[in-house]
């Protein structure tokens, strides 16, 4: 990273998924990967945002890729019985989405060139109908829970005050590009 902020500018787009919004039965590892990404880019963002570099995450939903085909899925043997049914059940329902599923790749490319050359870039960019209408449900459903109690915080049991703001974002510091790139760039 501190090679890439001497460069003094940039962008750095994360691939992640909708997973990482939208937690799925059967999914836990997956989608605990992708909420950690989103959370590293959320983060990574303050501390590149005074070098002028960009962040942008990624989310896709479903797009006809090579996921489901077998030869790039390990499908788990139904071993617990508890789960038995459900387990059967998912695998055949992805099983019969092999094939069927309407996100472009090939538009998903162009929008990411776009994105990639753009002054101002997304800071997120949640791609396919099947993804945007997961997340503005997420969004509804977290906007619509009931609020805590004004006095919550006063009975949390906790020693450490808690902040009003996040820390503002440090200055950038001013470093001259490497030699190579000047180089580079005098050429």
């Amino acid at each position: 990273m501190a090679s890439a902020v001497s460069l003094s500018a940039g962008h750095i787009i994360t691939l992640s998924s909708s997973a990482g919004i939208i937690g799925q039965e059967f999914c836990v590892a997956y989608a605990a990967s992708k909420f950690g990404v989103e959370g590293w880019m959320e983060s990574l963002r303050y501390d590149v945002e005074p070098y002028k570099f960009h962040t942008t995450i990624v989310e896709p939903g479903f797009f006809r890729t090579e996921l489901l085909v077998d030869a790039s899925t390990t499908w788990p043997e139904p071993t617990i019985d508890d789960y038995a049914e459900r387990t059967t059940a998912t695998i055949e329902a992805w099983k019969s989405m092999n094939g069927q599923l309407t996100g472009d790749p090939v538009k998903l490319a162009r929008a990411l060139l776009t994105i990639a050359g753009q002054a101002k870039p997304l800071q997120r960019f949640v791609a396919g109908a099947d993804a945007i209408d997961g997340v503005k449900a997420k969004a509804q459903e977290l906007l619509s829970k009931p609020k805590p109690p004004s006095n919550w915080a006063a009975t949390w049991p906790t020693t450490t005050p808690m902040p009003e703001q996040t820390t503002p974002a440090p200055k950038p510091r001013r470093r001259p590009p490497p030699a190579r790139v000047r180089r580079l760039t005098a050429t």
